[in-house]
């Protein structure tokens, strides 16, 4: 029998010790949920290790296939050019396949609302509470449409009203729609974090929801996470997937 690939996690990495102990922390959740899957942690900047010296670890073992998973919510730089490009440098025994991002995904919504009830929401609460939807931001037109879309799908769900906002490269920041979302007449204002972990741009987000009734967590280690981090190796262990560096 074939054995299952390696999945190789890729972090952003941060110079704030929160990023990793929580980017670690969603991978020990990750390999309680699939016992016997080996999985491993590489960083693309600021943290140890990076992921080439993981790449060169799992060939020197004599390792043949990967899955590379991007630790992102989103398809923007990172994803289309970073990644890859990395990749593209591993060593040439390695097999290695491209996992997609992790949203957008109902599971990762469901663990919007883990974060909120955490805060102190509760179901109830939804028809009257506006909820801000606050990502990172990027530069790329179709991460900032995704953002967007799930704001519109999220409010179906029976919120009083939900609006995106981004930390940097895009508009509203977090506290203006805190304040559009006041003005609509919404009896309470929360911030939801779209963000994996915590860093600058997080610590943005929160100095954003100063206004707001409820600030929500990081979504971290969520237990949806790690089952959508799963569904995606999943996805990409198919055999009809293109392997680089074959």
């Amino acid at each position: 029998m074939t054995s299952r690939p390696v999945l190789l996690v890729i972090a952003h990495g941060s110079r704030d010790p929160r990023h990793a102990a929580t980017v670690h922390a969603l991978v020990r959740r990750v390999r309680a949920r699939r016992p016997g899957l080996r999985v491993e942690t590489g960083f693309l900047d600021f943290t140890i290790p990076s992921v080439p010296a993981v790449l060169e670890s799992l060939a020197a073992e004599g390792v043949r296939d990967v899955v590379a998973l991007p630790l992102l919510l989103t398809r923007a730089f990172h994803a289309k050019a970073d990644i890859p490009a990395v990749l593209r440098e591993a060593p040439a025994r390695l097999r290695i396949r491209q996992a997609e991002v992790l949203g957008p995904s109902p599971l990762l919504t469901a663990a919007l609302e883990r974060r909120l009830y955490e805060a102190g929401l509760t179901p109830a609460d939804k028809s009257s509470t506006g909820v801000v939807l606050a990502s990172a931001g990027s530069t790329d037109p179709e991460a900032i449409a995704v953002i967007a879309e799930i704001a519109r799908e999220w409010r179906h769900t029976g919120w009083c009203a939900v609006r995106p906002a981004f930390a940097s490269a895009s508009l509203p920041r977090t506290e203006d729609a805190v304040r559009e979302l006041r003005a609509l007449g919404c009896a309470r204002v929360a911030v939801a974090p779209y963000v994996l972990a915590p860093g600058f741009l997080p610590d943005r987000i929160a100095r954003g929801a100063a206004e707001a009734d409820v600030l929500a967590d990081v979504l971290g280690p969520a237990p949806e996470v790690a089952r959508v981090l799963l569904e995606r190796y999943d996805e990409a262990r198919v055999p009809v997937s293109v392997a680089l560096g074959a």
